[in-house]
C-alpha cells in the first residue's frame, strides 16, 4: 500500500445529483477496501496521470490540509450550513484514518460550527468517534449509513476483501443507534444471481430491525466505465456460470428492466414484512436548522 500526502484547494465538492445534500467531502483519494464493484474507480485518473484501476486500491492520497480548508469555508459569510456528506466516494474510515485522525478533526469542526453531516462507511472504525457523533447529533442532523451488500460474512470477504465483516457493520450501526443520529443501511449494489436472493435480502431487513435502523435503501448493480471491466474480470474468475448469466442479462435492456421489476417485488415484500421505511427525509426535517431546506430525495451514494 502506498500513501501520498497532497494539499487540497477546497474541502468540499459541490454536486448536483438527486441527493439530500449539496456538498461531498472526501478526505482520501483511493480506497483500501478493494470492493470488486466499486463505482469510484474512474476518479483516480483525475489525480494521478499514471493511475489505473488497480492503483485505486493500493495508492491512497491523503488531503492533509482538509480540516483547515473546511474551516475556511465555514467562516465564509456565504456558508449556509448545508449538509456535508463525508465519504461519498472514498471511505473516510479506511485503515489509514487510524494514523491521520483527519475524520475526527472534521467532526470536531462540525461540532464547533453546528454543521449537519451524513457519513457513509463500511468500517467499524467509526466507533472511535462515537463521542463526537453523539455530541453533534444532539445539536443538528447526523446521518450514519453503512453499505451491506450481503449478510453473509464469507461472501462479504470475497466482494469487499479489506472492509470489515457485515456482522461488524451491523454491530457498529447498532451501537451508533444509541446516539441521536439517523441510522441507515444501503444495499448497494444488489448483484444479480449473487446477492439478490429473497433469503439474503430478508436477513438484512431482519437485522435492520434488530439494530434499530431508521431506513433501508437499495440499488441494483450498475456496470459503467472502469467498474464494468474490473467487476466482470473478478466475476469470471470467481464464478463463470454467474458471469455468463449476468453478461447475458446486461446485454438486453428489456431483461434488465424485467429484473428490476422482480427485484422491486422482493424488496417491497420485505419492507412490508419488517416495516422498515426507505424514506429518511423526515429525519432531516426534524433536526435540520430551519435556514437549510433539505432536498426531497431518498438516495445516497454509498
Amino acid at each position: 500500500m502506498h500513501y501520498k500526502n497532497i494539499v487540497c484547494k477546497t474541502a468540499l465538492n459541490k454536486i448536483s445529483l438527486g441527493v439530500p445534500y449539496k456538498y461531498d467531502l472526501n478526505i482520501y483519494r483511493g480506497c483500501a477496501h478493494g470492493c470488486k464493484y466499486c463505482f469510484a474507480l474512474y476518479t483516480h485518473k483525475y489525480i494521478s496521470q499514471n493511475a489505473d484501476t488497480a492503483g485505486y486500491f493500493n495508492e491512497i492520497f491523503i488531503k492533509t490540509n482538509i480540516a483547515e480548508a473546511l474551516e475556511k469555508t465555514f467562516r465564509q459569510k456565504t456558508w449556509k450550513g448545508d449538509i456535508i456528506n463525508i465519504g461519498g466516494v472514498t471511505d473516510s474510515y479506511q485503515n489509514i484514518e487510524k494514523e491521520t485522525g483527519l475524520t475526527r478533526q472534521i467532526l470536531k469542526l462540525c461540532i464547533k460550527y453546528k454543521n449537519p453531516v451524513t457519513i457513509s462507511t463500511k468500517s467499524s472504525l467509526i466507533l472511535r468517534d462515537y463521542d463526537l457523533i453523539d455530541e453533534l447529533s444532539k445539536t443538528t442532523f447526523v446521518g450514519i449509513a453503512s453499505t451491506i451488500t450481503t449478510p453473509y460474512d464469507d461472501l462479504s470477504k470475497i466482494l469487499e476483501p479489506q472492509a470489515c465483516s457485515a456482522t461488524k457493520r451491523f454491530k457498529a450501526l447498532q451501537t451508533l443507534s444509541k446516539t441521536s443520529a439517523s441510522i441507515g443501511i444501503h444495499i448497494m449494489p444488489v448483484i444479480p444471481y449473487l446477492t439478490d436472493t429473497p433469503e439474503a435480502i430478508n436477513l438484512i431487513y431482519e437485522n435492520a430491525v434488530k439494530i434499530n435502523a431508521n431506513y433501508l435503501i437499495y440499488d441494483k448493480l450498475n456496470l459503467r466505465g472502469d467498474t464494468k471491466k474490473t467487476f466482470l474480470n473478478f466475476l469470471y474468475k470467481y464464478n463463470p456460470d454467474i458471469y455468463r448469466k449476468l453478461v447475458k442479462l446486461y446485454r438486453d435492456t428489456n431483461a434488465v428492466h424485467e429484473y428490476k421489476l422482480n427485484l422491486e417485488q422482493i424488496f417491497n415484500a420485505a419492507r412490508i414484512k419488517y416495516n422498515v421505511t426507505p424514506h429518511y427525509s423526515k429525519y432531516i426535517k426534524q433536526k435540520l436548522p430551519k435556514k437549510t431546506k433539505p432536498v426531497q430525495c431518498e438516495f445516497n451514494l454509498r
